[in-house]
């Protein structure tokens, strides 16, 4: 994501030290209450691996010291803010940039993009976000096909059988994001595994190899890791020749980076970034949001009316999206409760300040959204899955502050909102969705917050 980025913990310890090491001022102490450096050389990284993810050390360090913390990467301080007021005071007079991109690319050996030009940069993402915002709108066609043959897989099942919701999510977010990335070069099922495979591999290795260095110890990984990346590459240099040469049918998301006076080289990190992050937060979404549901036959139920009531029998169309607000609570429900997007960072540019404390300039601030979004000081009842909460109006501008609405919301998570919409939208209208019996499903907080194991739910046809 280009603006409120997610991180597992490697990845966000890595995007510390790395963004700590290219801006070394930021070793100042300051009167911010917080740990003390557990040891001299590592700071408290030693606590946050005895924790088990940045998000839980979070947890624990705002429950100590309150929504004002800060420990140590090293000898660097590390601000981290944990309450929407304290998030309100930081974004709106500090000057803050977002180093995801640059991380990203760093960790995948891109180069472009780094000390650019402020109206370069400017102009790169708005040609991204539009990007994304046109490939939604060209291939939402493909999105509800993709859904339609999603339900009707699941209606031959029988009714007992139980439905693997991370399998089945994944493979629909890849072939929704694909096709809408690349085109038709997706429509093959052969693509689209070849695809995952090496999005896997990519991914799985992103931040832990480069952090603990294990990637470079095994000869092995590091050639299968090189290896994936150089096929996806080649796919995306190969794809973004032919929409050049001969661009036909819907407008994919390569063609508006191939329209929008781009090198190659940034055309092909551009495609990668979206590549990469869409797939992941789509298929999580839409994971979470399905389980969700699944807990409650009246949640399910009022979702049915909506849809019913807005669509009749006629398809989903893009222009009834906005009229499924029920539908857009579940999902900005389903961020909260699943703590989507955990962890956000930003750069101080600037000497800024915070509940009249310094942050000295070049110093990481940390957003514990994992934190915030179950504040039972924001929201009632936080560990309770409501969609009602949103129909609040105050509710839902804390969601955008938090960068999960409006115009502070990534494009890779607007993408999967749509995806998710349509998607549950098609499911409702067909199927009833029940939990499978005793299973609990723990979260895992990695880049997306993800299910540790599968996640089940069993169906059966809605009359």
């Amino acid at each position: 994501m280009l603006d409120f980025a997610i991180f597992a913990i490697s990845f966000v310890l890595f995007l510390i030290g790395a963004v700590l090491y290219l801006y070394p001022a930021s070793r100042q102490a300051s009167g911010i209450p917080g740990m003390a450096p557990t040891e001299e050389k590592d700071g408290n990284l030693p606590d946050i691996v005895s924790t088990g993810s940045l998000h839980q050390f979070l947890v624990n360090l705002h429950e100590k010291y309150g929504p004002l913390a800060s420990f140590w990467f090293g000898q660097r301080l590390v601000v981290s803010l944990g309450s929407i007021n304290l998030l309100k005071e930081h974004i709106n007079p500090n000057h803050t940039s977002d180093p995801f991109e640059m991380m990203l690319k760093s960790l995948l050996g891109y180069q472009s993009g780094f000390g650019g030009n402020a109206a370069e940069n400017r102009m790169r993402k708005k040609v991204y976000e539009a990007g994304v915002d046109k490939a939604i709108q060209s291939n939402f066609t493909v999105i509800l096909k993709l859904a339609d043959e999603l339900v009707t897989k699941w209606l031959s099942y029988p009714e007992a059988q139980h439905v693997p919701l991370c399998q089945h999510m994944l493979g629909f977010a890849m072939k929704s994001v694909t096709q809408a990335a690349m085109g038709q070069h997706f429509e093959s099922d052969r693509e689209v595994i070849h695809f995952r495979k090496n999005h896997e591999s990519i991914w799985s290795e992103i931040g832990k190899g480069f952090l603990d260095g294990s990637l470079d110890k095994s000869s092995a990984r590091k050639q299968h890791y090189e290896e994936a990346l150089g096929e996806m590459e080649a796919t995306l240099k190969r794809v973004a020749k032919e929409r050049k040469e001969q661009s036909s049918g819907r407008e994919v998301f390569m063609d508006s980076l191939l329209q929008g006076d781009l090198s190659e080289k940034q055309v092909l990190e551009d495609s990668m970034i979206f590549s990469l992050a869409g797939c992941v937060i789509t298929a999580n979404l839409c994971i979470w949001s399905t389980y969700f549901l699944a807990t409650s036959k009246s949640l399910q139920d009022k979702l049915y009316q909506e849809v019913s009531q807005v669509l009749g029998r006629n398809p989903l169309t893009f222009d009834k999206l906005q009229e499924l607000r029920y539908c857009q609570q579940v999902l900005n429900e389903t961020v909260r409760t699943a703590k989507l997007t955990p962890v956000a960072a930003r750069l101080q540019e600037l000497d800024g300040s915070v509940d009249r404390h310094v942050i000295p300039k070049e110093t990481l601030v940390i957003y514990a959204l994992g934190v915030v979004l179950q504040d039972d000081s924001s929201w009632q009842s936080p560990y309770r899955f409501d969609p009602e909460r949103f129909d609040d109006e105050a509710a839902r501008k804390q969601f955008t502050l938090l960068g999960f609405a409006g115009s502070q919301e990534c494009p890779e998570l607007r993408f999967a909102y749509t995806v998710a919409t349509v998607m549950l939208s098609t499911l409702i209208r067909k199927l009833n969705l029940h939990p499978v019996a005793d299973q609990v499903v723990e979260m895992k907080y990695d880049l997306v917050t993800t299910p540790k194991e599968e996640a089940w739910i069993t169906i059966n046809k809605r009359s």
